[in-house]
């Protein structure tokens, strides 16, 4: 009886997690399609994104409560900073973290071991000049309420996350697909070194995929943190989540990525219709668990350079 009463609340609720973990997977992604390594500090480029959007909408509306379309231009405006503040923390990791250790051809457990130094460092550097009590966005609060789909109420702000990530996710692809930098970072994804040799710079187009990156995990830090609030420590169990997404994709598949996202915010959201929510990251993660067991490479697992 849950299933029929909660099935189109929960189904819809799942796609709008999905497109956030998608948006945030596509990081792992890009940045794993032309190095071959996992970003660990991505977390906190989410992270950062949240905090962005959250003082510059907060600079913004002062002590008013906008609301109607007003709310819905401080929603875009948040999400533009978020975007801008993830592609900053990104640019920075990739010139702090990693360039100096692939100019030394340092191996990869040192790269592993940078980010995630620097994913502490930012974690904590947060959470001293943030505070550890978290900030919340109270003019939002009209789109937690809701509209009738299928004669089941629905958060609008679910509604306001999905066309976002959607417009975003589109972007991206037309990028990737059919531009100047796109064609570099396929390039550098398929054959780095035959790439080199054909004029195409390396460092520059590693950077400027670390920033597509960021400007996808920072916006989806300020969408996720509408709901949620903003706080130092948000970024861990959603990139954890979007990490699973990308593998369950195809870790280096730029659709993979979306599609894994979509597929597991459905999966986390359905398993617990039933249940308690406690159990929804259990399922999660026994999902990403099932795929290494039965296919490693992923449902659509293609490195980058051959699947855009």
């Amino acid at each position: 009886m849950c299933f029929t009463q909660n099935f189109w609340s929960f189904f819809i609720g799942g796609i709008a997690n999905g497109f956030l973990y998608a948006l945030i997977a596509l990081g792992y992604t890009l940045v794993y399609g032309v190095l071959q390594l996992i970003n660990f500090a991505h977390s906190e480029v989410f992270m950062s994104g949240g905090f962005a959007g959250y003082f510059v909408v907060n600079a913004v509306i002062g002590q008013s409560s906008p609301h109607g379309l007003a709310s819905v231009g401080l929603i875009v405006l948040g999400t533009a900073a978020g975007a801008v503040g993830g592609a900053v923390v990104a640019y920075l990791l990739e010139r702090v973290a990693y360039r100096p250790l692939r100019r030394r051809k340092a191996p990869r457990l040192a790269f592993l071991i940078s980010a995630i130094g620097a994913s502490y460092f930012l974690y904590n550097l947060a959470g001293k000049e943030f505070g550890r009590n978290g900030y919340s966005l109270p003019f939002l609060y009209p789109f937690q309420t809701g509209v009738t789909v299928f004669g089941t109420g629905i958060q609008t702000y679910w509604v306001v996350i999905a066309i976002a990530a959607m417009i975003m996710l589109v972007l991206l692809d037309r990028i990737v697909a059919a531009t100047r930098l796109g064609r570099g970072i396929r390039a550098v994804a398929q054959d780095a070194e035959t790439a080199s040799l054909m004029g195409v710079n390396i460092d520059r187009v590693i950077a400027q995929t670390f920033i597509l990156g960021g400007i996808l995990g920072g916006a989806a830090g300020f969408l996720f943190g509408l709901s949620s609030g903003v706080v130092y420590s948000m970024g861990f169990t959603p990139a954890l989540k979007a990490f699973t997404a990308a593998v369950l994709g195809g870790i280096g598949n730029i659709r993979g990525a979306v599609l894994g996202g979509l597929v597991l915010g459905v999966a986390e959201n359905m398993g617990v219709i039933c249940a308690p929510t406690e159990w929804r990251d259990v399922v999660a993660f026994g999902i990403l668990v099932a795929v290494l067991i039965i296919r490693p490479t992923g449902i659509l697992g293609e490195r980058l350079g051959r699947s855009a």
